[in-house]
């Protein structure tokens, strides 16, 4: 309950003035601010200049610069269209006078139209995977020092990750991926609020994605990771307090840079949304000791 309030908090922005807010970070030991905290306080001040019975259905997003954990974090929101059915919004992050991160995000008004999707893919369901305390007594103790770290914090957003084992051996896979993902506990009713939380769980598991074909993790001391570029199109109503299948694939890494793809869908199969991202994936010459 704790770190689902803390997440409501922090995405609960500050408004200093008419297109102007200010965004804070999560006391943890960060070297730099989780790309996903920013996505999702980006998303909300675009979304408090929009009219309510306009939704987000895409966002498009680069990260310029690392962010600091310890200084507050300025949202400027451009309203750069407002339409007849569409509304377009840019945001920039600002820290220490310069942009940080910037966003492009286009609103919708809900109308009738042509319907399909792809099916999701067959996988067990959360409550056939292994729990947070089956982890913890079984899985854990063989995972790295820096991955079992992570996983033992509270956290206001639960993993059941399908394939486990990627984690425990270095073994290179198929680049897939599947984890089920839900908020901790309740939300808010406010669909707004669904959508800024998977916006910050969207950037947990992708870029790892990337290292699954190399037998390589993103919380190993020898890989510097960092999210470079953030694509998300939400398709359907969702809740981000029940379970979600985030079905993930990297069709290519070189250059020091992996590309992933996922696909989030509801447990009864309904596809919600759609992610895609690039990031950095360089492997460190000189490996630095692992975070605590």
């Amino acid at each position: 309950m704790r770190a689902v309030a803390e997440l409501l908090d922090i995405l609960d922005l500050e408004q200093l003035e008419l297109n102007l807010f200010r965004g804070r970070s999560p006391r943890a030991r960060w070297q730099r601010v989780y790309g996903g905290q920013v996505i999702g306080q980006a998303l909300v001040a675009a979304t408090r200049t929009v009219p309510p019975e306009r939704r987000p259905h895409s966002l498009h997003a680069y990260f310029l610069l690392g962010g600091d954990p310890r200084v507050p974090i300025i949202y400027e929101v451009d309203r750069i269209r407002d339409g007849r059915s569409f509304t377009t919004r840019r945001v920039v992050a600002i820290q220490h006078g310069r942009p940080i991160f910037s966003m492009s995000a286009s609103y919708h008004l809900d109308e009738p139209g042509l319907s399909h999707q792809v099916p999701m893919p067959a996988v067990p369901m959360p409550e056939d995977l292994a729990d947070e305390r089956a982890l913890k007594a079984s899985v854990m103790p063989l995972m790295p020092d820096p991955v079992r770290a992570y996983f033992e914090r509270e956290r206001p957003i639960e993993l059941r990750p399908v394939e486990m084992e990627r984690y425990t051996a270095r073994v290179p896979r198929e680049p897939r991926f599947h984890v089920w993902i839900r908020a901790t506990s309740p939300l808010p009713d406010d669909p707004a609020v669904h959508q800024s939380v998977l916006a910050y769980a969207s950037d947990m598991t992708l870029l790892d994605t990337a290292l699954a074909a190399h037998g390589r993790t993103v919380f190993e001391s020898t890989i510097q990771p960092a999210s470079l570029d953030h694509a998300l199109w939400f398709h359907r109503p969702f809740r981000a307090d029940e379970w979600l299948l985030y079905a993930q694939d990297s069709p290519s890494a070189s250059g020091a840079c992996g590309f992933s793809r996922g696909l989030i869908f509801t447990r009864d199969g309904t596809l919600v949304a759609s992610v895609a991202q690039e990031g950095m994936i360089r492997e460190r010459r000189e490996p630095v000791p692992d975070a605590e």
